[in-house]
């Protein structure tokens, strides 16, 4: 199991326009063989900053739905990211 999450940065004027850019990735993700879950949303407190998080049962599946990336508006208009992949060794009820 795969985590990958963490946080882009971009105009906090264009943060909507850009979350809104992201709707048709986040369906095809979450419709991808492999996805478990998807999500990439606004956060509450940092007007610019936009929350990522995907879960993946394998590297392989991830990087098959990676394929052709983003589109070159979408990496222009992102500021900053710190987004990290994680392996998951084992999932427990919290």
């Amino acid at each position: 199991m795969l985590i990958v999450a963490g946080t882009l940065y971009v105009d906090p004027a264009r943060r909507d326009a850009y979350l809104a850019s992201c709707a048709e990735a986040v369906r095809a993700a979450r419709a991808a063989p492999g996805c478990v879950d998807f999500a990439v949303s606004a956060d509450l407190v940092e007007p610019g900053r936009i929350n990522v998080y995907e879960r993946w049962e394998s590297d392989e599946q991830l990087l098959a739905f990676r394929g052709s990336g983003p589109d070159a508006e979408q990496v222009t208009a992102v500021l900053g990211a710190e987004v990290h992949k994680f392996r998951i060794s084992g999932v427990e009820a919290p």
